[in-house]
């Protein structure tokens, strides 16, 4: 495996005026064995990056190193890497075994090689007894795994991931996100996994590169993200729900605190006799706990609560809520960083 170096990476499409710009000097560095994900909303620029360390794109700007290796001007191929997509492009005509060692025919692999290291892979992601199956037989998350599969037996410096659950229903993208997490633990792969899904990135990141509108926002642990929120965008985005981000109003006290964005947690609202008087909008039940949509002036706020609040309150009915003081987060209104 091998470290990642990206240095000041910017990438356009077009020259002169006409010149799109989608990303914006992106740097960071990713150490040997680390799981990075890149997540951010559609059209922010996370899966150009990708491509761009994959070599299917080209390098308007910055440095990408592999291994040490700066790698801007040699092709895919050379890069040792190997790229696992949202569809599995398996061939429909080949077996699982097939499909898994095809790369390596192509490198001229012996073929005891070949065998042992698809033998390998097939124990690992739990194929071993579908080799001789072909993809129609197969249900889209072991679909899934046999592209994880062909990757794997290549033995590449790092693994890319472009959204490789986005096919898969909720129940499976549960299971694999699982199989991959066990995958890195087995492996000590380096990779990076691109994702809209901010559950995903929590769940599967060691830490998190959080992308907007081409530039990096925030790049930490999914603690340091969800704890300490770099921006208004992270805050927003990073959570679910997500947090509440007030502006001073009649009903809120800042402690004279001015051009500031006041955030709180939904969980971080405390329901009592006293405090801020909101009006309940819509209540979505989730079980072991609910989520309160309210208003509050011209403000919206989401309250969690669990189960063990003693009577649930109703569509339209006025609640007092006050915020933890320990876990207020302030936020420049004009720039809507971090104070």
């Amino acid at each position: 495996m091998a470290s990642i170096s990206l240095k000041n990476i910017a990438k356009h499409y077009g020259t002169g005026k006409t010149a799109v710009q989608v990303l914006h000097g992106i740097s960071a560095e990713i150490a040997d064995h680390e799981f990075v994900v890149i997540v951010g909303p559609s059209g922010c620029g996370k899966s150009t990056l990708l491509r761009m360390v994959a070599g299917l794109e080209e390098i308007s700007g910055g440095e990408i190193a592999i291994g040490g290796r700066v790698v801007n001007d040699l092709e895919p191929a050379e890069r040792d890497i190997a790229m696992v997509f949202q569809n599995y492009a398996l061939y429909p005509h080949m077996s699982v075994f097939d499909n898994m060692a095809y790369g390596l025919k192509i490198a001229k692999v012996p073929r005891e090689e070949i065998r042992t290291r698809v033998d390998k892979a097939a124990q690992i992601l739990e194929l071993g007894e579908l080799l001789e199956r072909k993809p129609r037989a197969l249900s889209g998350g072991q679909r899934q795994r046999v592209a994880m599969g062909r990757a794997i037996v290549r033995q590449p410096q790092v693994f890319l991931f472009d959204e490789p659950l986005s096919n898969l229903d909720a129940k499976l993208r549960v299971q694999t996100r699982l199989e991959i997490q066990k995958l890195h633990r087995d492996l000590g792969i380096t990779a990076l996994f691109v994702t809209h899904d901010q559950v995903e990135a929590m769940t599967l990141a060691q830490r998190m590169m959080v992308m907007n509108a081409g530039c990096m926002e925030q790049f930490g642990t999914p603690e340091e993200v969800y704890n300490r929120p770099a921006t208004t965008f992270v805050a927003s985005f990073m959570g679910s729900p997500p947090m509440n981000l007030l502006t001073q109003g009649p009903n809120t006290d800042f402690g004279g605190r001015s051009g500031a964005i006041m955030g709180i947690r939904p969980e971080h609202l405390q329901i009592g006799t006293t405090g801020w008087a909101v009006q309940v909008d819509t209540i979505e039940m989730l079980g072991a706990e609910r989520l309160l949509y309210c208003r509050m002036g011209d403000e919206f706020l989401i309250v969690r609560t669990d189960e063990s609040l003693s009577r649930a309150p109703s569509i339209g009915a006025t609640l007092y809520v006050t915020p933890r003081a320990d876990r207020l987060h302030w936020f420049d209104a004009t720039t809507g960083k971090r104070c």
